[in-house]
């Protein structure tokens, strides 16, 4: 991995390590997500349209095709991710989502992409799914997986949905920018506008929601509309020229990011556990920078 994919990727991890936490602050909903596609699709259009202006591609069938399935796949991750804020911590859906995604990555990388990752960016990648672990889970204490009519049991489903979600698109939107040669802003921007019009029948049917919300967290919104593309296409532009098997684990040292949030803005106590787990992840993300 080169220094500037690794630059790429960890602006990309800080970047989205905000804004889930912005989204946690605020509750979320599916209200929340469809104001927030809406002012990204905003914001983003005059940048869209200029690439397309200047760099002007005549889109095939098979990319717009391509750019209509990263909408759906995005639409269900940001629903699935709301929703498992819903019923649980932070600390706990987000290295679960952010964490079994980067290992499915690896895996459909392999079988469908032919991609072949060293033995050491497959060890890297074990440290980091290890360190979410650790970061997440007190071995002290356990979870009780069968009461899935709990709340964390509902939110821990929420989160293993929401990490297989992630490896759909990464690999999804990796052929899409790096095969078919979509600019990543153009595909990020297309799928947010395609979220903003399939979400639209079902807010308006109850305006009144997505009134509140905006009066309640107006800064929210517009901070996650910002940060949440500009965290993706840093991510896409690594994609393009690094195997996705090296760039999705390396984007998870942002749950190292998301604790330190936790630490000072959210005043978390932060134990042993937890120091170990981040230095473990960092140990990780060394080994995937260096292959």
């Amino acid at each position: 991995m080169t220094t500037y994919a690794l630059l790429l990727i960890l602006g990309a991890a800080l970047l989205h390590a905000s804004w889930n936490f912005l989204l946690k602050r605020s509750g979320g909903g599916a209200s929340f997500v469809w104001l927030c596609s809406l002012i990204t699709t905003l914001i983003y259009a005059p940048l869209a349209i200029g690439i397309l202006w200047y760099q002007p591609i005549s889109l095939s069938n098979l990319q717009l095709t391509f750019m209509f399935g990263t909408a759906v796949l995005h639409t269900i991750y940001f629903l699935l991710l709301a929703r498992g804020y819903r019923y649980g911590d932070l600390s706990l859906v987000y290295p679960l989502a952010r964490g079994s995604g980067p290992l499915l990555t690896i895996l459909i990388a392999v079988l469908l992409l032919h991609e072949r990752p060293t033995t050491f960016a497959i060890i890297g990648a074990g440290m980091l799914a290890l360190g979410v672990l650790l970061l997440t889970f007190d071995p002290r204490k356990s979870i009780n997986f069968s009461a899935t009519l709990s709340k964390s049991g509902i939110a821990i489903g929420y989160a293993l949905l929401t990490g297989a979600t992630i490896a759909s698109y990464t690999v999804w939107d990796k052929y899409a920018v790096a095969t078919l040669l979509i600019p990543p802003i153009v595909l990020d921007w297309s799928s947010n506008l395609g979220r903003t019009l399939m979400m639209s029948p079902f807010i308006l049917h109850d305006l009144s929601g997505a009134k509140k919300v905006w009066r309640d967290y107006r800064k929210e919104v517009i901070a996650v509309a910002v940060f949440g593309p500009m965290s993706y296409v840093l991510a896409l532009t690594a994609m393009v020229f690094t195997p996705v098997s090296y760039v999705a684990p390396a984007r998870e040292i942002s749950i190292l990011f998301a604790a330190l949030m936790g630490t000072h803005l959210l005043k978390e106590k932060q134990g042993k556990r937890r120091l170990i787990a981040a230095a473990i992840m960092v140990s990780g993300l060394v080994i995937l920078a260096t292959n």
